[in-house]
């Protein structure tokens, strides 16, 4: 049960609802058509809309030479514990040991200053669609926390900070609407702290989420503005308009396979999955329910053709005929695998010229006439989407606890709440007093939408004036 053993039941949902198989290499995973599914229709979202902001793909090699990813000191201290490295080629010992991308800044921009010379070159705009390993040792999780992954990451360089400024909000709305629009999970824009931010980069923001069965958050994507180090690293520099050397202000940005855990962990239930429609591969699963001496033939062509109505629709719709199953063991099938509204046909409903749907989230039932079909189950889809969405939020909501004391924190921590306060911008102390059986908590970022803040409030941590409300919790 999800609410008993959250753990157990995420393994098993992940399994047996067809998302992935284990990989005899711990903390990998094959991602099955089901999964899969789900980040293409993520990345026909996204590559869409950075298209339209005149970002262009590309592809960077997966290898990176020990001297070029030492380059940036801060950059690299944040990835050492989970670099790959390649140290043979067959029987033989490489001359130099070869990095395998934990992501690509240093792989990259050793190219951004061949290719930028002048102002003509800006902005410089890139993203690539690849997968990274980062060699996890702790608690390997499907989606949430592997060894390898796959993402988009995007690197631009601008001639102004402000450019960069603007992109960095443009695209953090983009992974909002990804969360939102798209999973139905909901999440809160703003910015990490100075220790939480991209290592080597100027500052981060983030859309969190969070999983009120574990009192855990989340971090949903995240852009990046890198500022000028980077650039002055990597010599990456334009002449103005003037006749000066100036340096480029960098940008990088990414969401990665951890969307569909997040997904999966937020409006999965005990029976399995619950796949919002708008990713779902199949939204519509149409099931024959033939009963002794029932013309078979007919409701198996009813079944057909409601598919395909539905398929001009533009619904995604599948009919499963299996004769070796009965229409009690499909129904359970599907609901496992998420898909949140079945259709029935028997012979009262082939007789009526009808069909009887049945939604997974609520399990009403309604019949609906065959002309009336397409429509009403567009409708259905809209109102499930948004129901789920809407529904997360409340439970998230209720989850979130503004306290201004550290007694009142340490007590929010117990109750796996996501946790407001007034703070002073000094996290260390935070970590180092929720160590132990309490579980380090960490901020999780300091909202855009920040609440009124009035004059003399304290530091929940520090009791020092305090600067900004941010989030806190556990995260995964």
């Amino acid at each position: 049960m999800k609410d008993d053993n959250f753990g157990e039941w995420y393994s098993e949902v992940v399994v047996n609802g067809e998302m992935i198989e284990y990989h005899d290499i711990s903390g990998c995973y094959i991602l099955r058509p089901w999964a899969m599914s789900i980040w293409e229709v993520m990345q026909t979202f996204f590559d869409a809309e950075i298209k339209k902001m005149k970002i262009k793909n590309c592809y960077f090699s997966l290898f990176v030479s020990s001297g070029v990813l030492q380059k940036e000191k801060d950059h690299i201290e944040g990835f050492a514990p989970e670099v790959a490295w390649m140290t043979k080629a067959g029987d033989s010992d490489l001359e130099m040991p070869i990095a395998i991308r934990p992501t690509s800044e240093t792989v990259m921009y050793p190219y951004f200053s061949e290719r930028i010379r002048e102002l003509g070159d800006l902005p410089l705009r890139l993203n690539q669609w690849c997968n990274v390993v980062r060699w996890e040792f702790s608690n390997p999780t499907p989606f949430i926390r592997s060894r390898e992954f796959l993402w988009q990451e995007g690197h631009t360089a601008f001639a102004t900070k402000e450019e960069a400024d603007t992109e960095v909000l443009d695209i953090l709305e983009l992974y909002r609407r990804i969360y939102e629009e798209f999973l139905a999970v909901p999440v809160i824009k703003g910015k990490k702290s100075e220790h939480e931010k991209f290592a080597g980069g100027l500052y981060t923001t983030t859309v969190e989420a969070f999983v009120s069965n574990t009192g855990r958050g989340v971090q949903g994507a995240t852009s990046h503005c890198l500022g000028q180090n980077f650039a002055e690293m990597f010599q990456i520099n334009f002449e103005t308009e003037e006749g000066e050397e100036s340096m480029v202000w960098q940008n990088s940005w990414a969401y990665t396979t951890r969307t569909i855990g997040v997904m999966i962990m937020v409006h999965g239930d005990d029976k399995g999955l619950v796949m919002p429609p708008k990713v779902a591969s199949v939204q519509v699963i149409v099931i024959p329910v033939p009963y002794k001496d029932a013309n078979s033939q007919g409701i198996f062509d009813a079944c057909a053709a409601t598919v395909k109505s539905l398929e001009e629709a533009g619904i995604r719709a599948e009919a499963d005929y299996r004769d070796n199953y009965s229409p009690g063991w499909k129904y359970s099938q599907w609901e496992l695998k998420g898909v949140l509204l079945r259709i029935e046909i028997g012979p009262k409903d082939l007789a009526n010229n009808q069909v009887r749907a049945v939604q997974r989230d609520n399990s009403a039932k309604i019949d609906i006439p065959m002309a009336d079909l397409t429509e009403r189950v567009k409708e259905m889809l809209n109102n499930i989407q948004q129901n789920m969405f809407d529904v997360a939020k409340e439970k998230r909501d209720a989850c979130i606890q503004v306290v201004h004391t550290w007694e009142q924190f340490v007590e929010a921590l117990a109750q796996k709440k996501m946790i407001l306060a007034p703070w002073c911008d000094e996290e260390k102390d935070v970590k180092a007093r929720t160590k132990g059986d309490m579980g380090a908590a960490k901020s999780l970022c300091s909202p855009f939408q920040q609440p009124e803040l009035p004059e003399g409030t304290k530091c929940f941590a520090s009791g020092k004036p305090a600067k900004k409300w941010t989030y806190w919790g556990r995260r995964y």
